[in-house]
């Protein structure tokens, strides 16, 4: 009998990827018994469009770097800047409950909540990282370790260095 392969996608900016962006990626390869989880970087991210620095090329070298020694960890750059459109033809799809809360927000389907509704159909499986205050439904929800809770990519930018991943740090470009 074919062994099957299940494959995940975590779409984000990771700008910079951070300490907590690696664990909640293997905590959904775990819990879902996954061969990979992509890291999914878009061209240009929703809602980020102004952003310039580092460029995306740099923040591709420095995800790489960061998952070169992870078993199970990919990394791909997509178009796409859906999370719907991203997980097409993944098995899972990864996300923190921020941005679950803006998947769910019918302003990124021009205000269609019928858009939005056939979007939210399109995706596969969850796996939610939580991240208070927002709520995320218990069956979907990632066994997290409570001190990743508070990591953030914004944070990390304003000096909290240490919650970046070594590479991000060793790079100099936050």
């Amino acid at each position: 009998m074919p062994v099957s392969v299940r494959i995940g996608v975590y779409p984000g900016s990771f700008n910079p990827p951070t300490r907590a962006h690696l664990e909640i990626a293997l905590a959904a390869r775990d819990t879902h018994g996954l061969s990979r989880v992509d890291l999914a970087v878009s061209a240009v991210a929703l809602g980020k469009e102004t952003v310039r620095f580092p460029d995306v090329a740099s923040r591709i070298e420095v995800i790489r770097a960061s998952i070169a020694d992870i078993d199970g960890l990919g990394l791909i750059v997509t178009r796409a800047q859906l999370i719907t459109e991203i997980a097409d033809g993944y098995d899972v799809v990864v996300m923190g409950a921020d941005k679950w809360s803006q998947v769910n927000d019918p302003v990124w389907y021009g205000d269609d909540e019928a858009e939005r509704d056939a979007h939210l159909a399109r995706l596969p499986d969850l796996a939610l990282a939580p991240r208070p205050p927002h709520e995320i439904p218990a069956e979907h929800r990632l066994p997290v370790a409570e001190d990743l809770l508070e990591i953030s990519s914004t944070a990390a930018r304003e000096g909290r260095r240490e919650w970046m991943t070594d590479a991000a740090r060793a790079s100099g470009l936050w």
